[in-house]
């Protein structure tokens, strides 16, 4: 016998010999017993069955059955033509050398053909066994198949899943950092207000207070900043919204190729430990020419190992986002606190400045207050004083009429006349008002001069 695995190179496998036949041909064997019997038909013959007991014994109770036996002969010998004998003859067909010849090729054909039939058992036996083998290890192979692809199917799993927890986790924390920043959003709304309320309040300043000073401006540059902060807050709102979305994207995508992996794991699973004994194992015919795949080994990597990079560039992506997040609410938190201390330094210098002019103008009103009270004083005592002049005044009168009954030319403008009284009163006011303070001059100018429009009067 040749090696398991071998090539076959039994003498079956090739064509035979032209001397020798691998079985004879059906004419040949017609012909070696039609010759030599040409009476009997033995086409019945040659389908007897392996135990010819049982021939004879069914043919002896149904003579039906076998016209040959010799009880079927008996009962239609009546029946039979006469036979006719060839011994006379002169010439037979085959002589004994012919059938002797016949019998011995027949017996090599038979030896030949059990032989070729030996060979051929003990071939198939050993193909049996060969396909057996390679069954079993095309079987045991596919099993090692199905291991490391269980193995593959695994340790993506636990990338997957790793990568998913990570995932959740960022996407946590970015809710949360959403949640401070529309918070920190909501909170600028009072400091604006107060802000806008306290430029409301200074419209109401009065006069030369309605001045745009510091305090304003800082106020002013405040509402700017408050409204800076706030638009970078809705941006970076918008940005952590967008990318919210996209870390669910990759998260759901995970997910999805996550419960694939599981029901595949299981499947592939399931798979590698069936066995020939197994429940369940049954004929799926037609099922091998299906062919339901969509995918191959490397794209079917190259797929979970995509989803895996787009999750792991979003997280990096959130991550970069929620540091930037975290750094806007400190930035603006600062700005907009430092803009606070600066209106608040630029009210108290105001207030500092307008509590000292207030103090001055204060002070300058009580002196004024107190000068208008002597210049009262003052005015008093002129009234005082223009009253005692009464009588001076009454003697120039007297005087003057008293020198109008001169008679003649004695009616003479002369120096007595116009420049008594009124010189020396008008000498004495002048001096008077020289020495006094500047508001008293004025009004003992305008006294002086209405005394002076008097005395001419009077004296008209």
């Amino acid at each position: 016998m040749e090696l398991l695995g071998s090539t076959l190179t039994a003498t079956y496998a090739h064509p035979p010999p032209a001397s020798a036949s691998f079985l004879p041909a059906i004419g040949t064997i017609t012909s070696s017993y039609r010759d030599r019997f040409p009476h009997r038909n033995l086409t019945h013959s040659l389908s007897l069955p392996w135990r010819p007991n049982t021939y004879y014994k069914t043919a002896y109770n149904y003579p039906t059955l076998a016209p040959y036996s010799s009880r079927s002969q008996r009962v239609c010998e009546s029946t039979m033509l006469p036979f006719v004998s060839n011994r006379t003859t002169f010439f037979t067909r085959y002589t004994p050398d012919d059938w002797y010849r016949s019998n011995l090729v027949s017996f090599q054909e038979s030896n030949s053909s059990r032989h070729n039939s030996e060979r051929l058992r003990v071939d198939t036996s050993r193909l049996i066994q060969d396909k057996y083998q390679q069954i079993r290890k095309t079987q045991a192979h596919s099993t090692q198949n199905l291991g490391e692809r269980v193995n593959d199917i695994a340790f993506w799993k636990s990338e997957i899943t790793h990568e998913l927890d990570e995932m959740i986790g960022e996407t946590n924390a970015l809710t949360d950092i959403k949640r401070r920043l529309e918070r920190g959003l909501i909170e600028t709304e009072a400091p604006l207000q107060v802000s806008r309320e306290c430029l409301f309040h200074r419209e109401k300043r009065m006069g030369i207070d309605l001045v745009h000073d510091e305090a304003e401006k800082e106020l002013l540059a405040e509402v700017d900043t408050i409204l800076c902060c706030q638009e970078r807050m809705r941006q970076h709102l918008d940005k952590a919204n967008a990318q919210l979305a996209s870390d669910r994207s990759a998260q759901h995508e995970l997910e999805k190729d996550l419960s694939d992996k599981q029901a595949a794991l299981r499947i592939d699973d399931k798979c590698q430990h069936l066995r020939n004994t197994s429940e369940g194992v049954s004929y799926f015919r037609g099922v091998e020419r299906v062919d339901a795949t969509v995918s191959v080994p490397e794209t079917w990597a190259k797929f979970t190992d995509d989803n895996v990079l787009r999750s792991q560039s979003e997280r990096a992506a959130s991550a970069k986002l929620r540091e930037e997040t975290e750094n806007l609410l400190i930035v603006t938190a600062n700005e907009m606190w430092n803009q606070f201390n600066k209106v608040n330094l630029a009210f108290t210098n105001r207030i500092a400045e307008t509590v000292d002019a207030k103090n001055k103008i204060h002070t300058h009103l009580t002196k004024i207050l107190q000068e208008i009270f002597q210049t009262e004083m003052t005015i008093e005592s002129i009234k005082k004083a223009i009253k005692e002049k009464s009588a001076f005044l009454k003697v120039a009168q007297t005087r003057l009429d008293e020198r109008t009954r001169r008679p003649n030319v004695e009616l003479c403008r002369d120096m007595a006349q116009l420049r008594t009284n009124f010189h020396q009163y008008i000498e004495r006011a002048s001096v008077t008002v020289s020495e006094s303070q500047p508001t008293q001059r004025v009004a003992c100018t305008v006294i002086l001069m209405s005394c002076q429009a008097l005395l001419m009067r009077s004296m008209r």
